[in-house]
């Protein structure tokens, strides 16, 4: 395949990126591409979350690219530097490196419907200067962790002045020691950054929470250097184990619970939560929501954390936030030196200027559907040769590492006509993506996901933008093999012939396939006929004989 004349670009040297950039060099032999990543290293939120205790939710074999599976991690869920390191060592194997244009801000992508291209312009994050090229297509591996959610709505959120972050965003100088610190917010991040951070007896911590959070067991279980052997020289093994993880994660989905294993469900995580945490706070950390309606978070140690005499919860809501610290709705005052906000991400906002035909921008056509909406999470309408990997609609409580390897695949299937000059482009369809979305927001209206408000719904209470309300399974199924009957194609006049070319031998193949079967069949029969007429003959001779006799 010869990839001088066509040019990809990736937007984002997070694991979704890195994954796509694999994939065109391993299964396309294409080479001609480029990662624009902000940032100076490889690995997205793994290289942004450096927080204390950061981990991945999901066990770590099924976290791990399919093709790179690591027989030597050191526990049941990775910790941030190992996962950081396992990407940072697949970017030096496949060599991409050399591809990768790190502190370069893609600023906006427009597309040539005459050229059938997209002009980018992309800016050094340093210097500011700007540069122009060109991309027949264009992978947004920006992912929905893009940009942290800083909650401005709280009258002086910008007059503190100790030091203050967001959790995905922790400076790796500071030294928390004998300083009094507020964390806002109890999700997943910080659920999983205040045990480490109050172990130290001199940091007091006092952690506010509007909304409580369910919570399941979730334990980091070490494996064994006899597990890691078993791993690395048994066949199939490690395939095995990954694959009990991802049924043991989707058989819930597959086959939904009734209410009554609901209600079994509720009565047993409010049981885990009661019997974990101290009496103090039985009436306040047991959500009104039900479970599933946010993600619930695996708790490796936070629950336990609760018992430390420097660590205390606050539920009386925040009022304002001063110089020196914070005032709470009862009128009282707390000092802080540091606060920490673990309150999520902005997703409903796309973080670059992206125009297609028609006029049609990313941003203007999520605004026009209440939200973030896209075909099958990965296509938009009017938008060419443009495929999304994790985007609107492709939450799971399974692997984001799987979701997007499926993505990955299925853009494979569209790229690969564009960039051997077979197409010129592919653009998704109104109606099928209207259907689809249709029928996602209808399943999601029946589920407990639209009983809460969440940083994952338009404006906290609108549109549900993030979850895919099926079982992940689905997801692959679906997404196997694109619907090119969804997809319009320009310059495809040889795309589409190779396709009838493929379609004639297909049916060839089976028809020889059915008539080799049939007269086997047919020979299998007549020797079977054959074979019973002399077995009655011979009986018949047979008793004859002894008729004689």
């Amino acid at each position: 395949m010869s990839d001088s004349h066509r040019r990809v670009v990736i937007v984002g040297a997070g694991i979704g990126g890195l994954s796509q950039a694999i994939a065109l060099k391993t299964k396309l032999g294409f080479h001609n591409f480029t990662i624009y990543e902000k940032e100076s290293e490889v690995g997205g939120v793994w290289r942004a979350n450096t927080y204390p205790g950061c981990s991945s939710d999901v066990q770590i074999h099924w976290y791990s690219l399919s093709s790179d599976l690591y027989p030597h991690w050191n526990k049941s869920h990775g910790l941030q530097p190992e996962i950081q390191a396992y990407w940072i060592k697949l970017s030096k194997k496949y060599n991409l490196y050399p591809h990768i244009a790190f502190n370069t801000r893609v600023l906006s992508a427009e597309w040539d419907s005459a050229k059938q291209q997209y002009i980018l312009v992309a800016e050094d994050v340093f210097s500011g200067k700007r540069t122009t090229s060109v991309a027949h297509v264009v992978i947004s591996a920006v992912g929905i962790l893009e940009n942290p959610r800083i909650p401005y709505e709280i009258p002086g959120v910008r007059k503190f002045e100790g030091t203050s972050f967001h959790s995905a965003q922790w400076p790796g100088s500071i030294d928390l020691r004998n300083k009094r610190v507020a964390v806002i917010g109890n999700a997943s991040s910080g659920a999983q950054f205040v045990p480490s951070i109050s172990e130290d007896p001199s940091v007091e911590v006092i952690n506010f929470i509007r909304t409580p959070t369910w919570f399941n067991i979730r334990p980091h279980i070490p494996y064994s250097d006899t597990e890691k052997w078993i791993f690395a020289n048994i066949p199939l093994a490690m395939r095995l184990h990954r694959a009990w993880i991802m049924f043991w994660f989707d058989f819930p989905s597959l086959l939904p619970p009734g209410d009554k294993a609901l209600k079994k469900r509720r009565e047993a995580m409010t049981k885990y939560i009661l019997d974990t945490i101290p009496s103090r706070y039985h009436a306040h950390m047991i959500p009104n929501h039900p479970p599933g309606c946010k993600r619930t978070v695996a708790n490796s140690g936070f629950l336990d954390s609760l018992h430390r005499p420097n660590l205390t919860l606050n539920f009386d809501g925040i009022a304002e936030i001063v110089e020196s610290g914070i005032v709470t709705n009862t009128g009282e005052m707390l000092p802080f030196d540091v606060i920490v906000y673990a309150t999520g991400f902005i997703g409903e906002r796309y973080p670059m200027h992206v125009r297609g035909l028609n006029g049609v921008t990313i941003q203007g056509y999520y605004d026009a559907h209440d939200g973030p909406t896209a075909y099958l999470g990965t296509s938009i309408p009017d938008i060419p040769n443009f495929y999304l990997l994790c985007g609107p609609n492709t939450g799971t409580p399974t692997s984001t590492m799987f979701v997007e390897e499926v993505q990955v695949a299925y853009n494979l299937q569209l790229i690969e006509p564009v960039l051997t000059g077979s197409a010129s482009s592919f653009t998704v369809k109104a109606s099928p993506t209207d259907a689809y979305n249709a029928k996602v927001q209808e399943r999601i209206s029946r589920s407990v996901l639209v009983h809460c408000h969440s940083w994952t719904r338009t404006n906290g209470t609108g549109k549900v933008f993030n979850s895919f309300p099926w079982a992940v399974t689905v997801w692959w199924w679906w997404l196997r093999r694109p619907n090119w009957d969804h997809y319009v194609a320009v310059g495809a006049k040889k795309w589409g012939w190779t396709r009838r070319i493929k379609a004639v031998k297909k049916i060839l193949k089976c028809a020889a396939v059915l008539t080799l079967s049939w007269l086997y069949l047919r020979g299998s029969a007549q020797r079977i006929l054959h074979d019973m007429v002399k077995y009655i003959e011979a009986r018949k001779y047979l008793g004859k004989f002894t008729l004689g006799l």
